[in-house]
């Protein structure tokens, strides 16, 4: 489905002023709001649903209109390149009413085609691993993970290729590239034995050691977060836990799932709901 992008200022909600008195702090979470509960919290926070312009050089707000109809969604696009020839997006969002749609992977395409144009390699996003309907979304949609220092870094970028993620009845899960001729080239398999990772490189996996690639070092994060998703084991040994904080930024499968525990802990701490696919185990 086709989607068009509106420049839209920011929204900034204006609410009485606090009293000395420290109050205990509640923690709301917006996938358990309703209807009346968001109407409720809007009048606490005393918006007046007035929209404030707010100019800013490093970034760009857009309204996300579906075909004929009004808006239905937000995303941001910063106006400077991050990295290496990569601009960043943020505030992606879809009113529950309008998801399943196409208009969050329409918006996606048009940003991409619009880098792309303009000599760019395409975008980065972060998201969070206790979002996990989003995770799931963005690796649905073939992005690659290029970060896990501060939140999950995903991209699309063209010297990225095509991936695909297969698990066979063995409950094996191979991570595969298109190459060159756009045909899809196995690289790692996972499987999983007594609780611990079982992790195969391929002959031409082994062979990209030298060749200091990109694709080389995001299939292993990649495929470590796909791995994360289905709740399967990231921890090969105790040799490989010991290292995990070598990984902490981004790395082997042992980083992530010390980052999981880190994530976890901190949003739990916060008062978030977790719903984590290790359910009350620690990934590590």
């Amino acid at each position: 489905m086709s989607c068009r992008l509106r420049r839209r200022p920011s929204v900034r909600a204006l609410g009485p002023r606090l009293t000395r008195r420290r109050r205990p702090r509640r923690c709301v979470d917006p996938e358990s709001l309703t209807v009346s509960s968001e109407k409720r919290w809007r009048l606490r926070l005393g918006s007046d649903g007035r929209e404030h312009r707010h100019d800013d050089d490093f970034r760009r707000r857009y309204w996300i209109c579906s075909p004929g109809g009004g808006p239905m969604g937000t995303i941001a696009v910063d106006t400077w390149p991050v990295g290496v020839g990569a601009v960043r997006i943020s505030s992606l969002y879809v009113h529950p009413v309008a998801r399943r749609q196409g208009l969050a992977s329409a918006a996606l395409d048009m940003v991409y085609d619009a880098c792309r144009a303009e000599g760019l390699h395409g975008f980065r996003l972060d998201t969070y691993w206790t979002w996990q309907p989003t995770v799931r979304y963005y690796l649905g949609r073939g992005l690659w993970v290029t970060s896990w220092k501060h939140a999950l870094g995903l991209a699309r970028l063209s010297y990225l290729p095509r991936y695909e993620v297969r698990e066979n009845e063995e409950g094996e899960v191979t991570f595969l590239v298109a190459d060159a001729e756009g045909k899809l080239v196995p690289l790692l398999v996972a499987g999983s034995d007594g609780g611990r990772l079982r992790l195969r490189e391929t002959e031409r996996y082994r062979r990209m050691r030298e060749e200091r690639d990109a694709v080389r070092v995001y299939a292993r994060s990649t495929l470590a977060l796909h791995l994360a998703v289905r709740g399967r084991p990231l921890v090969r040994g105790e040799e490989e836990r010991a290292k995990a904080h070598w990984s902490c930024d981004i790395g082997e499968p042992e980083g992530l799932a010390y980052k999981i525990g880190v994530f976890e802990r901190v949003a739990r701490e916060g008062g978030w709901r977790v719903e984590s696919p290790y359910g009350g185990l620690s990934a590590v």
